[in-house]
């Protein structure tokens, strides 16, 4: 956390709106990606960021400075998202275009490769939605925000051990699924430990 963000904190923990909203601008993006991963709609995404934050507003006062600014902002936003699946009970719906800040930019312009990047995300967001939500949230913390499972832990809620127990089983999930969506054209197959890169 930079200075300027712990100055921020400080003066929107004392009401100043100009600081929260240099907050938000921070980690807007981060947030919005989060809440796309786990939700698969842009539009649910967006709102599902916007309520984050008015939670985040509305609860600042109880964030502890001594936990790091980004993993309390996008626990508010990963259990946000579990709540919001798990009030659905509905499959979410397969995504066919991942929004261009989700998309890795590769070094020069390549359209062919680009393609292929947004299909292969498609997949990938696709293998996602199938999982159990809190699974999902432990594999896009991994994978996507590089946490460690001792931050994961803290991010969900959860103790060391269960955030274990949840990659194993969520990348096994994942394997399983991404071998069952491949066409069977006589080339060999994968072992179910060699899940597609994430």
């Amino acid at each position: 956390m930079t200075n300027g963000e712990t100055l921020w904190i400080k003066q929107a923990r004392h009401g100043d709106d100009e600081a929260f909203g240099s907050l938000v601008e921070a980690y807007q993006k981060p947030v919005f990606n989060l809440c796309y991963r786990m939700l698969g709609n842009a539009n649910d995404a967006e709102d599902a960021a916007q309520e984050s934050f008015i939670r985040a507003y509305r609860h600042l006062r109880r964030y502890d400075p001594k936990r790091s600014f980004a993993t309390w902002l996008l626990s508010i936003a990963s259990h946000y998202c579990i709540d919001c699946l798990r009030r659905k009970q509905l499959p979410t719906m397969s995504t066919a275009v991942i929004p261009e800040e989700t998309v890795p930019d590769t070094a020069a312009p390549n359209p062919e490769r680009k393609i292929f990047s947004i299909e292969k995300q498609a997949e990938i967001q696709t293998l996602l939605e199938r999982i159990n939500p809190t699974d999902r949230a432990a594999i896009i913390f991994r994978y996507w925000y590089d946490y460690s499972e001792v931050e994961i832990a803290e991010a969900l809620s959860l103790s060391v051990s269960a955030v274990k127990s949840r990659l194993f089983r969520a990348r096994r999930e994942l394997a399983k699924l991404w071998l069952s969506s491949q066409p069977s054209n006589g080339v060999k197959e994968r072992r179910p430990h060699e899940s597609p890169a994430l």
